[in-house]
């Protein structure tokens, strides 16, 4: 009886594998692709999920659809993917926070690393960190300097559990440096603050940073990714300023479903790598401060797997609480 039992599961496993295949052989014919922007309209990952879509759907011969679902840091549109994607139609659009959410949100919906499959890392920034343009702090070895005498500096955030605030977290600790945390809801009221001198120091990314830099309003101290930016090329990186290991990029990522058909995954990956390599697409990426990266499924999960335990660590080591 028993043995039968396992034949019968055994073909009825192999009756379901054709279809699964017949599924992603037709893919993408059967319907639309929704492409999930996990923040409100408006931000970088909307953006870069708007840049992408029509040129995907010209390729793909299919309509591509972006849809906003924001909330909890993206991981309520991240979730909508990881349980209904499954089907193969379903991608999402992420922001750093991904990295972070496992490790941040009690009881999010999903695991970060079981649940969901990375399609592509489609590009980093730097994090800034800025001052105001009467500041007593000319370089970012001030900072460090007022920081080690005990001054007690501090710096603004987009938000508690942001990256920013893990990135000057780690570098506090690791440093020695006392500094005290002041988050904003946002990056427009970090910035009003931090222009009229309400809070010396300011971290968020290029794309929030770098009009106020350019309208002389701010001063760029220091940039958080181990290479200078491109759009910042004169502002030091934190590793050459006295922290040589140090990295913490913003980053962009298109993400699946973990039940999704790996051949779609493949296909998927190889249409964006190819939109990526246009000179219009990465034009316009490059304007919301991105540095293209693209490549392989593998290489994105390496990728987002590592940054899940970085900022892992770090929230439990400081006791870092969402807001």
């Amino acid at each position: 009886m028993h043995t039968r039992r396992i034949l019968l599961a055994l073909a009825l496993a192999a009756c379901a594998i054709p279809g699964v295949h017949a599924q992603a052989g037709d893919w993408p014919k059967r319907q639309p692709i929704r492409l999930v922007a996990v923040f409100p309209p408006g931000g970088s990952v909307d953006q870069v999920a708007r840049i992408l879509a029509p040129q995907l759907a010209k390729q793909l011969g299919q309509t591509v659809i972006v849809e906003n679902k924001g909330g909890a840091s993206g991981s309520i549109g991240t979730a909508a993917v990881a349980h209904g994607g499954g089907d193969g139609y379903s991608f999402a659009m992420v922001f750093d926070t991904h990295g972070v959410n496992q490790s941040l949100i009690p009881n999010l919906p999903y695991d970060t690393k079981k649940d969901l499959a990375p399609v592509i890392l489609i590009g980093t920034s730097a994090m800034v960190i800025a001052t105001y343009a009467d500041s007593p702090y000319k370089t970012f070895g001030d900072v460090v300097a007022a920081a080690k005498a005990k001054k007690n500096v501090a710096f603004g955030t987009v938000g508690s559990g942001s990256l920013g605030h893990l990135a000057m977290t780690l570098l506090s600790r690791e440093g020695g440096l006392e500094m005290t945390h002041v988050p904003y809801k946002g990056g427009g009221p970090l910035m009003q603050d931090a222009i009229a001198g309400q809070v010396p120091l300011a971290i968020a990314s290029v794309f929030v940073m770098k009009p106020h830099i350019d309208s002389k309003r701010l001063r760029p101290l220091a940039v958080t990714t181990s290479k200078r930016s491109p759009e910042l090329p004169d502002v030091p990186t934190i590793a050459e300023s006295g922290y040589p290991a140090f990295d913490a990029p913003t980053w962009w990522a298109m993400i699946a479903s973990a039940k999704a058909p790996p051949e779609v995954v493949k296909r998927m990956n190889e249409e964006v790598n190819k939109a990526l390599q246009l000179p219009e697409i990465a034009t316009k990426l490059r304007q919301q401060g991105i540095n293209i990266v693209g490549g392989t499924p593998e290489a994105a999960r390496d990728f987002v797997d590592r940054q899940v335990d970085i900022w892992a660590k770090v929230v439990k080591d400081n006791h870092i609480k969402a807001e």
